[in-house]
């Protein structure tokens, strides 16, 4: 295998982070106004909201079909047919009738967003080097957040040139176009990493692979993975439910950060535009810091990040519930808004480069898929528990989620180091 992890990573761009990016972009573009279409159909508030959500819900729910198909057709028609879904989405929210077939709509959406996701996922997990696997999954990670940072200006830019508040809704129908051809007719990703294993990364007569052969642990056939969604979860139920449950709960901060943050802005009087700057600047630096995440997992150890991320998130929910009545309260949201940033910068790509440790290699997509609905419902479900709070006191809320922080980093804390002890600690590798 190639030991230059930029080149490699380089040489998957045009394969997977440009499909991945066109489809966050696009996709981004269009969720913030969902809940604007269905108001101008005759939703109320309420239901407009329920109708916004149903991409989160369709994400759930896709994965674990999802996996079946990665399994049997392969990551790359996987992610044909997710953009092919997708498009069916597209025109359900141009010509839907009614607000419930709108919602249809998004929901079929956020269904082809968890196959598109967990097709990517499970080729970086079979398919890239462990020893530069962090850097890899949080480039992902950070194609995701490109689009959430880029898409919502994009629609705005749309809107503002065209005066058709569908626009967005089409440049989402050309970003999936441009997808499907980068997936159908860039260079095969598989072919891309077979030609670099065939690459050694030893002389064959150096003292290096002389040790490493005559150092070789005896090769001991492995059990099968088994192919099924339920026969995964029992294979690494444990490990599955720990960590996996501390990953649910970081999903769950990120949501969590969506929600309080504009809420807080609202309750102690900003408007609309500082409520979309400070939110805004707590994305700038969340995105900023995506690839340092990788770097920091592939060299220390997946510790090494999510710890520090989550208690960095946990402090800043902690000191924004006593900043609520203060005369600089809008000073000390902003501060604490980029604190969040800070911390969620720094957990980027630590959920898939965790669950890709954790499944088997010769088969992920079963276990990644219960992977995936494991910690994408704790993104759907955090943030209705903090609003439900929010609704009794904004600051109770608050708390609620620096005390949620902390579980989850006491979680990381405890479960990484016994199921994944040793995995990203790289000693001198050229690459690093």
């Amino acid at each position: 295998m190639t030991n230059s992890a930029p080149a490699f990573l380089w040489r998957l761009a045009p394969s997977i982070y440009g499909p991945s990016i066109l489809f966050s972009l696009g996709e981004y573009a269009i969720l913030p106004l969902v809940a604007v279409i269905a108001v101008g159909m005759g939703a109320s508030i309420a239901l407009a909201g329920v109708i916004a959500s149903a991409a989160v819900v369709g994400q759930v729910l896709g994965n674990l079909p999802a996996s079946w198909v990665v399994a049997r057709a392969g990551e790359r028609t996987a992610m044909l047919l997710a953009s092919a879904v997708a498009l069916l989405g597209c025109v359900g929210l141009v010509f839907a009738p009614n607000p419930a077939l709108l919602g249809v709509a998004v929901l079929v959406i956020g269904f082809a967003g968890a196959a598109f996701g967990l097709a990517r996922h499970s080729f970086m997990t079979s398919r890239v080097p462990v020893h530069f696997r962090a850097r890899a999954l949080s480039l992902l990670g950070g194609t995701n957040r490109l689009g959430r940072f880029a898409g919502p200006f994009l629609a705005a830019a749309l809107i503002s040139a065209t005066g058709n508040p569908e626009a967005p809704v089409w440049a989402f129908v050309a970003c999936l176009a441009l997808t499907a051809a980068l997936v159908g007719w860039a260079p095969d990703p598989e072919r891309i990493v077979t030609q670099s294993a065939a690459q050694p990364t030893e002389r064959p007569g150096s003292p290096d692979a002389a040790t490493a052969a005559a150092t070789a642990p005896p090769s001991v056939p492995a059990p099968a993975p088994r192919a099924s969604v339920i026969g995964a979860v029992r294979d690494g139920g444990a490990a599955l439910l720990r960590i996996g449950g501390a990953s649910a709960i970081l999903s769950g901060m990120r949501s969590i950060r969506d929600v309080l943050l504009p809420l807080w802005g609202v309750s102690i009087g900003l408007d609309a535009t500082q409520v979309a700057l400070v939110v805004g600047i707590s994305g700038t630096v969340d995105f900023a810091l995506f690839y340092t995440s990788g770097q920091v997992m592939d060299r220390y150890g997946r510790l090494w990040a999510s710890l520090p991320a989550m208690l960095v998130m946990a402090a800043g929910f902690l000191v924004l519930a006593g900043t609520h009545d203060l005369p600089s309260a809008g000073a000390w949201l902003l501060a604490v808004a980029i604190i969040v940033g800070l911390g969620n910068g720094l957990s980027s790509g630590i959920n898939m480069t965790l669950g890709a440790d954790l499944a088997p290699p010769d088969q992920p997509a079963p276990f990644l898929a219960a992977w995936r609905t494991l910690t994408d419902f704790g993104g759907a479900v955090a943030p209705l528990a903090v609003s439900g709070l929010a609704v009794v006191s904004l600051p109770f809320a608050s708390v609620a989620a620096g005390v949620l922080a902390l579980a989850g980093a006491a979680g990381f804390g405890r479960w990484i180091p016994r199921y994944l002890p040793h995995v990203g600690r790289a000693r001198s590798r050229p690459d690093n």
